[in-house]
């Protein structure tokens, strides 16, 4: 690893060379992930406002459950929505964050919370569900698709080498 620069008052951490403005490919990959926050939090708006018709959904997934099995999978239900949502909101933030930063683990870690929520994706349509909560559900993954995308671009791996201060480095 090549000396970077230490300058009075930084307290002994290393100084990156500016790297300069996040290149389009970023800028829209951070807009995305905007848009992701946002939709995640009015699909659970929207999750939670058609909750009872999860009851019915259950009911017809599942016809051999008592009503108390019923209530308590709808109760789990609605708990894991709202966690979930709120925490996948904060995801898409901080990796907005830490992308437009240069941050290249953020990149990496994008990919992988790609990964899981494209599993996620998958076994949800294999849960109970209505139509709409689907619709915003897809909707988030193909925004997370759009932003992974981008940020694999080539003007993207150079921003995130510059601003490591090691060009030559592969992320």
């Amino acid at each position: 690893m090549p000396d970077l620069p230490r300058y009075p008052g930084s307290g002994g951490q290393v100084v990156r060379p500016d790297a300069g403005p996040p290149p389009p490919a970023i800028l829209n990959a951070v807009k995305l992930m905007y848009a992701g926050a946002a939709v995640s939090i009015v699909g659970l708006i929207v999750g939670l406002a058609t909750a009872g018709d999860l009851k019915t959904a259950i009911k017809r997934a599942q016809p051999k459950l008592t009503a108390a099995q019923v209530t308590n999978s709808e109760h789990f239900l609605i708990t894991a929505t709202v966690v979930i949502s709120l925490i996948g909101a904060g995801l898409w933030l901080w990796m907005a964050w830490a992308n437009k930063n240069g941050k290249s683990w953020a990149r990496i870690l994008s990919s992988v919370l790609f990964a899981i929520a494209t599993l996620n994706t998958v076994a949800g349509f294999a849960q109970p569900g209505d139509l709409l909560s689907r619709v915003f559900t897809l909707a988030v993954w193909l925004v997370g698709l759009g932003a992974i995308l981008l940020l694999w671009r080539p003007e993207a791996t150079a921003y995130y080498r510059a601003c490591s201060g090691r060009p030559g480095l592969a992320t």
